[in-house]
């Protein structure tokens, strides 16, 4: 069965390619550009991992982490945090994120980095 991967990112083309690269690389892929409730779309989506930008319209990228791992019931699912911003930049809001990829990524890095906890 094939693992599911949501995708928030509200830039068409990084979406379209992002979910592209992932369908081709055997993953099940669900793309939304934003939300305001991370936790009813991981109820509808199912991921088991959820790969999101940074910044977002509505809830940005840190405070999706944040809200992810803070909930009992969605606390198991990955989160990786994408950005064109610094890592350190970042890290100054001190969000719950499992792993950080920049951008623009390599293709090969971001699903090396994504098997690192769901294959």
């Amino acid at each position: 069965m094939k693992k599911k991967i949501l995708i928030i990112e509200d830039d068409d083309d990084i979406l379209k390619i992002t979910t592209a690269i992932l369908n081709h690389s055997n993953f099940e892929v669900a793309g939304i550009s934003g939300t305001n409730d991370i936790i009813e779309s991981v109820k509808v989506h199912g991921p088991d991992l959820i790969l999101t930008d940074y910044m977002l319209p509505g809830l940005s990228g840190g405070q999706i982490a944040t809200i992810i791992k803070v909930n009992a019931a969605t606390s198991h699912i990955p989160v990786i945090l994408m950005s064109a911003y610094d890592k350190k930049a970042i890290a100054i809001g001190n969000f719950n994120y499992d792993a950080y990829v920049k951008k623009p990524f390599h293709i090969d890095h971001l699903v090396k980095v994504i098997k690192r906890f769901i294959n």
